[in-house]
């Protein structure tokens, strides 16, 4: 689904582009048994005689009166990373699909970066005469204080970096350096409508954003769930998980409130639908697919 509402919030989906992953290298814990086993419904979010893992590189742009909140800003052009290839020098369109959602750069408030893997933060800026420059010029940018924490000079570890410390330099600093960024910790609430939430585990910071209007809900879950094979099997890790007993916490916690509150579910890499509900179906969770005769959204 490319746009959709929760009350009368309105979400618009702007895809940047997808890709395929081994799905053993993906998800190694990952067994032939158990794709059979969810094959019935699966199939569509799941290449299972290739064993492979659609992965779709998007943003959500959530619209709430005045304010446009953007929901990570995927890869990015023109960035080098020749260690992560599918990322290196990308020349997409982004930005005129954001266009041609009626919006513009200068129009978005607020951009909420769930983590700082360079998945997420790539359009945070690009760039100008050589120089990378805040791509939101308007926008406030919102960081989970505790994920920040890794990359600040005073914590680095000498011969260490962290991860993506390259993704940093080139998508986060310019926007520290800028006056831009906006460090937050806990649960946060950036208006009435809408909570930054603590997500840890996929990485130590990782957040995720509560949206609840006129009795709908939603939460934007980034990198918590990869794909629905993970709402059937929660114990399931990705290979980028960095705490692994974190990420299955937060997961279970994450699944258990949306199956009670009735709350739509906007994962970061879903391919069509790309969002849904969580119901329970005794002791394990199933996903109903939005828009199917399961599952629905406004």
């Amino acid at each position: 689904m490319d746009h959709f509402k929760i009350g009368a919030a309105e979400v618009v989906r702007i895809e940047e582009t997808m890709v395929h992953f081994d799905g053993r290298e993906f998800f190694p814990d990952l067994t032939e048994s158990v794709l059979q086993e969810h094959a019935a419904w699966l199939a569509p979010f799941f290449d299972i005689p290739g064993f492979r893992m659609p992965c779709v590189f998007q943003s959500f742009v959530i619209r709430y009166g005045t304010l446009d909140v953007l929901v990570d800003t995927c890869i990015g052009n023109h960035k080098e990373r020749p260690d992560f290839l599918l990322a290196h020098r990308l020349d997409t369109p982004y930005l005129a699909r954001l266009h041609a959602a009626g919006l513009r750069p200068e129009d978005i408030d607020i951009v909420l970066c769930t983590h700082l893997h360079v998945d997420h933060v790539g359009w945070n800026t690009r760039l100008d005469n050589g120089r990378w420059v805040p791509t939101f010029p308007n926008a406030r940018y919102v960081f989970s204080r505790e994920e920040y924490a890794r990359y600040a000079p005073e914590n680095l570890v000498p011969g260490a970096p962290p991860p993506f410390f390259d993704v940093y330099q080139d998508s986060v600093l310019p926007i520290v350096e800028s006056g831009q960024a906006s460090m937050v910790s806990g649960e946060h609430a950036l208006n009435e409508i809408m909570t930054v939430v603590p997500t840890p585990g996929h990485t130590p910071g990782h957040i995720g954003l509560r949206v609840q209007h006129d009795g709908r809900s939603a939460f934007f879950l980034g990198d918590a769930i990869h794909s629905p094979i993970q709402i059937a099997v929660p114990d399931l890790n990705s290979s980028f998980c960095e705490d692994q007993a974190l990420a299955r916490a937060s997961r279970h916690r994450l699944l258990s409130e949306a199956a009670d509150r009735g709350s739509l579910i906007v994962p970061g890499h879903f391919v069509a639908p790309h969002v849904g509900h969580v119901a329970r179906d005794g002791a394990v969770y199933r996903f109903l697919p939005a828009g199917s005769n399961r599952g629905s959204a406004e």
